[in-house]
């Protein structure tokens, strides 16, 4: 008779946190209400400054008002970003968790300061100076507001799991969250934003921003956002235990080793780029309405950035498991960068000009389904390194970087438009590509892309932690953690 082979348990192999379908999805409703939020103040409201408010342009001076202000407003999120991480990091865990009780403390101012960016004051108001004064001051409420709900929320994915493949899931829901968010405001908002309007002279049927509809708009994001922010706060748990003590605040002990690290350098700098590819997109409102002289075209560019990335998303995490996600992420970072320079040198027509996006946004999807997973790769290797729990704090940081490439592509973008000759004289000129600036428009909305796409793979190539490296970091991580958990049940038994 043949002998039996033992049967391992069904649960043998699960990891103590691993997490399900589920919990990812109730943690992608967070990311679905930051995009709401994001994407409407990155896509539509430097429109809204310059075509309603008509806050901007003046050719006698060398920098515009706009850029000032989105200049003025970062330079602020360079103290406001790092404060907020180490008051995070440093605030004692309560029975709700570390992180999400802010989902629910600041929600709701959040998304009100987001619907107040929008409000036509000059409806109210005539003078430019007290207009120009409630843009910096609604800008910047929104700024502190989101970053105060963006770093408890990305740092909760940390102490929700610490299985590599929780990890991944929750990194691919957030993923679709953005997807789901960034789609919905640049869809329906393009839409709904513009009006149609005939030339008289010319007889064409031209896309005229209008102010009252955004605000409107921006009214039912907030309401929704709301919503997504509270379901993510009920639908969410930390499981993995951070130390149950108040932290004094020391910025050379936490920040000090982190700009030692390669691996947090080279994602630091990568959100730069990222971030600020993804807000430099935001100028292709000009492009599609001043070159190829059709607003609608955007709704065909978002969905050759998103629809690969929502084909991408079932496969992402076996290709991780099998691959890596530096490893994926160089493949799909070269095919960006091969189309966008395509883009940039040939000037094709517009058929082939949305083909190179669509392949632009397939490779984009391996960095953009990873990237959160990837920062908590980072977050595992400084405390593999220093022993320290700075999920915050590194967050924080990674925050700022992004911040910073959106006001080097605002503030650069800006700069780069007024020379294309959109000034405030072309504003209210009705027909497109008028003395030659809607082909200045295509060439700074071609050429920036291809570069940063090239820089954005180099920095992914110099990346140090491959898939053997992490495996070994986690490996060793999932020891001392467990010796320390022993240590804590003595303690509680004596």
């Amino acid at each position: 008779m043949a002998k039996k082979k033992d049967v391992a348990p069904k649960n043998a192999l699960r990891h103590p946190n691993a997490i399900g379908i589920k919990e990812g999805f109730g943690y992608t409703l967070g990311d679905i209400g930051n995009l709401l939020v994001l994407t409407f103040i990155s896509t539509f409201l430097k429109v809204f400054y310059t075509d309603s408010l008509m806050v901007g342009f003046d050719s006698n001076k060398v920098y515009n008002d706009i850029t000032v202000l989105f200049l003025v407003t970062r330079l602020w999120d360079a103290v406001n970003d790092p404060l907020w991480g180490l008051i995070v990091d440093a605030k004692k865990p309560t029975k709700e968790g570390k992180f999400r009780p802010y989902l629910k403390w600041l929600s709701v101012p959040l998304c009100v300061s987001m619907a107040v960016c929008f409000l036509g004051i000059n409806e109210i108001i005539s003078n430019y100076i007290v207009i120009l004064i409630f843009a910096y001051i609604t800008y910047t409420c929104f700024g502190m507001l989101y970053t105060g709900v963006n770093i408890p929320y990305g740092s909760l994915a940390s102490v929700i799991t610490d299985d590599p493949k929780g990890r991944t899931l929750l990194s691919t829901f957030r993923s679709i969250g953005g997807g789901v968010g960034g789609a919905v405001v640049t869809l329906l908002g393009q839409m709904v934003v513009y009006n149609k309007v005939v030339d008289t002279k010319t007889n064409e049927t031209v896309s005229v921003f209008s102010g009252e509809k955004a605000f409107i708009f921006a009214v039912i994001l907030s309401a929704l956002a709301i919503v997504s922010y509270l379901a993510c706060y009920k639908t969410t748990k930390e499981r993995v235990k951070v130390p149950n003590e108040k932290k004094k605040i020391n910025l050379r002990r936490t920040y000090g080793p982190l700009f030692k690290s390669l691996p947090f350098i080279t994602v630091t700098l990568s959100g730069v780029l990222i971030s600020g590819l993804l807000q430099y997109g935001s100028f292709n409102q000009y492009l599609f309405k001043n070159y190829f002289g059709n607003s609608d075209l955007s709704i065909i560019n978002t969905l050759c950035t998103y629809a690969p990335m929502a084909l991408m998303i079932p496969v992402m995490p076996k290709l991780v498991e099998k691959f890596g996600k530096k490893e994926i992420c160089v493949f799909g970072l070269f095919l960006s960068s091969f189309a966008s320079i395509f883009n940039a040198v040939f000037l094709p027509n517009v058929t082939t000009y949305f083909i190179m996006q669509a392949i632009t946004g397939f490779g984009y999807s391996f960095m953009s389904i990873t990237n959160w997973a990837i920062v908590m790769d980072v977050i595992d290797y400084n405390e593999y390194t220093t022993g320290e729990h700075s999920e915050s704090a590194i967050y924080a940081v990674y925050t700022f970087s992004r911040k910073l490439g959106q006001t080097i592509a605002d503030s650069g973008g800006m700069q780069l438009l007024k020379r294309t000759g959109y000034t405030d004289k072309v504003k209210d000129i009705k027909s497109i590509n008028i003395g030659g600036f809607g082909h200045n428009i295509y060439k700074m909305c071609t050429i920036v892309p291809a570069i940063v796409y090239t820089l954005i793979l180099i920095l992914t190539i110099i990346y140090p932690l491959s898939k053997k490296k992490l495996e070994s970091i986690q490996a060793e991580l999932t020891k001392r953690r467990a010796m320390v958990d022993e240590k804590v049940k003595e303690l509680e038994n004596v």
